[in-house]
Order: structure tokens, then C-alpha cells, then sequence
């Protein structure tokens, strides 16, 4: 028996492969072994995401690369190398990293070159809360929206995790107005706490009329969207000249209804673009990674950046805690640990 369990993890499963919350259950899978560049890291906590909702249910397209077992943000202790692991990390260290998926798990083999070391002053809890929300916003804003000092940004789902990290980063690169869209007055008000300009609810008011407004007519020079297809004549006609639209998700679907005018494409100049950071390569994510640790931690550390957490579950939970990120109430991450 106790070989046997050296050789196995518990991990969460998804009854049938796909189904609602209530599917997850947490049984024994073979542990992984790492190979080439990767590390073994025992989990400490792991950060929920909205692709993994969406996973769950078989409606997102896992990497060829990544384990059937759910979750991309982790943190942990490295339990064991291989032999190409990157230097500077060692069994014993405290890490914290982005991964194809596996992170609902015990155990997680993951490439050395994704992982970050784990500052004293931040919690396990914080600092599994970070990769994926923060290399995401960097990515979604700088890499491919071309966010700059001066520039005006708008986040859509502005209370979401990746808005929260894009908001902060954005003032402190010094944009001159931070937009954002949410679901209540709360929200809002959470956010402009976090530094943005101003707030619109999608429920009672006309976002992008009042963007218009609120810039006098110019719009904005980059969105930054997770919505789709409600969103995108509002996005075409908040866009400045020469703004960028970059489409993270299509939580409202893809098929856009007769009478959109893209018009404002050819007039504006404005280029669209959609991303993906799952789906991009190791070594794409690790120069993210790299930008991470060096223009980010040190705000983290000293307190300048935040990661709010909405609730902290024990993993055996988890149904609980994809249920309340599919309430879509929260206003940060939801994290789950594990021992």
C-alpha cells in the first residue's frame, strides 16, 4: 500500500470528463515525474480562473501538452528536478507559477522556467493568485494592445481578476484614464478604489455613449474585452483612432447578430486582435515571466500592488468554490489549498 500511494496523488477529477460543479471530485491519479526543465512542486494552494470553468464543461481547448486534470496558477515547495531544470532553483525552494494545467493536485511537474521564487511577504494564497491574472493583463495590454505612458485603456468585467491586475498596472504606468465595466455600483466602486478613472454598469447605463462622453468623443485607445459578441459594436465605437481592440474571451458568444457597422475599423484605423496565453509557447511565457519578476514583484512585495481574494477554500470544496465563481459576485481570486 504505501508504495503505492508514493506512486499516486489525490488530484480533482470531473465525473464523466465534463459536467457542472458538482462533477469535481477529488480521487487518485498517477503522480507525475519531471522531465527535461521541469520541477516536481507539492501544491500549496492553486487560484481558480474562468477558463477552468469553461474546461470543465468541455467547451475549452486544453494544449495538446497539458494534463486532463484542471488548473494553470499554483504555489508550492520543489519536492524534485530534472536534470535540465533552470538554475537558481533547488529542491526546498518556495515557488510560485503558470502551468499548461494540473494545478488541482497534490503534486504538479512544471517547467522551471514558469516558476518565480516565493517572496517571504507573500502568502501562499497571494501568491498562487498571481501568475495567471497578472502575465495575462501584461500580456493582453502591452504585448499586444501596445499600452503605453498617456495612453487611455478601458478593462471590460473591470472586478474580474485579470481587470483588477490590468487596472493597477495601468496606473502605474501612468495612463491618462482607466475605464472599466462591471455588473453593480459595488463593483465599480471597488475598482476605482483600485485606481480607475470611472465605472459604467452594463446593467443600467450605456457603457460605450458614456465613454464617448466622458473623453469628449475621442474614445479610448485600447480595450481590453473578455465579452464578445455584445460588446463588440460598443468596442468599435469607443475605440480612438488608431486604438487597439484585444478580445480575451467570448463569454457572450461568437456569432455576431445582423446590422453590426465595422465601419469604424476602416475610418478609425483601429486593429482587433484576439489572445490566448494558454495556448502560446514556453518560451513566450517565460520572457512574460521574466517581465513579471522584474517590473511587478517588487510592487507586490513592498504593497503597491494588490491581490485581492474573495474566499480561500480547503480543496475539498472545490465544488463550492466553482460555484461561486460562476455566481459571478466575486471581486478577486478564489483560492483553494490543499493540507
Amino acid at each position: 500500500m504505501a508504495s503505492i500511494m508514493a506512486s499516486t496523488m489525490a488530484a480533482v477529477d470531473i465525473k464523466a470528463g465534463k459536467g457542472p460543479a458538482s462533477a469535481l471530485n477529488i480521487t487518485r491519479i498517477q503522480k507525475p515525474r519531471p522531465k527535461d526543465a521541469q520541477a516536481l512542486v507539492k501544491i500549496k494552494a492553486f487560484g481558480l480562473n474562468r477558463m477552468d470553468l469553461l474546461q470543465r464543461e468541455g467547451m475549452y481547448p486544453v494544449p495538446p501538452q497539458a494534463p486532463k486534470t484542471l488548473g494553470v496558477e499554483f504555489s508550492g515547495t520543489i519536492e524534485a528536478e530534472a536534470k535540465n531544470a533552470e538554475s537558481g532553483f533547488k529542491v526546498g525552494d518556495e515557488v510560485f507559477g503558470l502551468a499548461y494545467g494540473g494545478a488541482y493536485a497534490e503534486y504538479i511537474a512544471v517547467s522551471t522556467h514558469m516558476l518565480i521564487h516565493k517572496p517571504k511577504e507573500l502568502s501562499w494564497e497571494v501568491a498562487a493568485g498571481i501568475p495567471e491574472t497578472w502575465i495575462t493583463a501584461t500580456q493582453a495590454m502591452y504585448l499586444v494592445g501596445g499600452f503605453g505612458a498617456g495612453k487611455s485603456i478601458l478593462w471590460h468585467a473591470g472586478a474580474s481578476s485579470v481587470s483588477i491586475a490590468g487596472i493597477q498596472l495601468s496606473k502605474a504606468d501612468r495612463a491618462s484614464a482607466i475605464y472599466i465595466t462591471a455588473g453593480s455600483q459595488e463593483k465599480i466602486d471597488f475598482c476605482t478604489s483600485l485606481g480607475a478613472t470611472a465605472g459604467f454598469n452594463y446593467h443600467t447605463q450605456d457603457w460605450a455613449k458614456e465613454i464617448l462622453e466622458a473623453t469628449g468623443g475621442k474614445g479610448v485607445d485600447v480595450v481590453i474585452d473578455f465579452v464578445g459578441q455584445n460588446y463588440f459594436q460598443g468596442n468599435i465605437d469607443v475605440a480612438a483612432r488608431d486604438g487597439r481592440i484585444v478580445t480575451l474571451g467570448t463569454l457572450s458568444g461568437t456569432k455576431l447578430p445582423a446590422g453590426v457597422d465595422i465601419g469604424g475599423f476602416v475610418a478609425k484605423r483601429i486593429r482587433f486582435e484576439g489572445s490566448s496565453l494558454r495556448s502560446r509557447d514556453e518560451d513566450y511565457q517565460r520572457k512574460l515571466r521574466d517581465s513579471l519578476v522584474e517590473h511587478a514583484l517588487p510592487k507586490f512585495i513592498d504593497g503597491s500592488f494588490k491581490v485581492p481574494i474573495e474566499k480561500v477554500f480547503p480543496w475539498e470544496e472545490v465544488v463550492q468554490a466553482h460555484e461561486l465563481m460562476e455566481s459571478n459576485k466575486t471581486m478577486g481570486k478564489i483560492i483553494c489549498t490543499i493540507g
